[in-house]
């Protein structure tokens, strides 16, 4: 992909808004995609369609992934940063809104806060730490008042989302400690080489999903999972690391915070309730982006 210059800030605040454009409309996409296919099937799809999109990138480095320094970190990242939180994703949208989702989402600064700090021994100042607090109040008061005071949806699947957040802070960290001297591109492919196979594996084997691709209205479906798995995942995740490398992982995780307000658009497309009291909430999202990047 063509370079971007990451030393100006109008090209880091454009990357994670396109950013989370593409995250905040995954949602959406998955909801689609069980409308057809089982989660599993999709989670599985969309990592193996993901894997071959970036297998000539994979490939051309393959010696890379075997030597002692960087297979444990790439292992670390395809599983913890893609293939897991796939899974525990389209688990968590059988039972909540994809708006609830993309807003539970927005605890990756949080997380890759604390583990940055007590795990990595990650500088921090004080003014970030600020910013992820203001981030965080933001988040809770859209989840407080989109569900009249309680979450809505059963709650252990909310914590699945809870679960992924936590796997894309380690990924996040690791990314930023282990694998500087790695290029993006070859980071990305390398980890979804890691994953891929096994997720092919088990979708042809272990899943309905030669079955469900057969049903009426299935193939729409299958284009927004493929959409999901080429631009939301592939290009995403490519772009991504290519963000924390060039900047910080508190930096490039703070995209999170933006992916609610995508999530909540959409879901209001779709027909979720969105009311008025979003506005002050998401603005002070904003805020605390603006300080975690400053």
């Amino acid at each position: 992909m063509p370079e971007m210059d990451f030393s100006k800030k109008s090209v880091q605040w454009m990357t994670l808004v396109g950013l989370a454009i593409l995250w905040g409309s995954s949602f959406l996409l998955m909801k689609r995609g069980l409308e057809s296919f089982d989660n599993i099937s999709i989670a599985c799809y969309r990592i193996f369609v993901s894997s071959l999109v970036l297998l000539p990138l994979a490939l051309k480095h393959l010696k890379k992934l075997f030597t002692n320094k960087y297979f444990l970190p790439l292992l670390v990242v395809g599983l913890l940063g893609n293939a897991i939180p796939a899974f525990l994703f389209t688990k968590a949208q059988t039972k909540i809104d994809s708006s609830l989702a993309g807003m539970l989402n927005c605890l990756v600064p949080i997380f890759t806060f604390l583990i940055g700090v007590v795990v990595f021994k990650l500088n921090v100042k004080r003014k970030n730490f600020i910013g992820i607090l203001i981030g965080l109040i933001g988040v809770i008061a859209l989840l407080y008042f989109k569900s009249s005071g309680q979450i809505n949806g059963d709650i252990t699947y909310s914590l699945f989302v809870v679960v992924a957040t936590i796997c894309y802070a380690i990924s996040v960290n690791v990314i930023k400690v282990y694998l500087q001297e790695l290029e993006a591109t070859l980071v990305t492919g390398l980890a979804f080489l890691c994953v891929g196979p096994l997720a092919g594996v088990l979708l042809f084997t272990s899943t309905d999903f030669m079955t469900e691709v057969q049903m009426a209205g299935a193939l729409p479906n299958l284009g927004y999972v493929t959409f999901l798995a080429i631009f939301c995942t592939a290009l995403a995740v490519v772009i991504f690391n290519q963000l924390i490398k060039h900047t910080s992982a508190l930096f490039a995780s703070s995209v999170t915070y933006m992916i609610p307000v995508v999530a909540i658009v959409w879901g209001a497309i779709d027909g979720e309730a969105v009311g008025w009291f979003v506005i002050p909430c998401i603005l002070a999202i904003l805020y605390g982006v603006r300080l975690v990047n400053s």
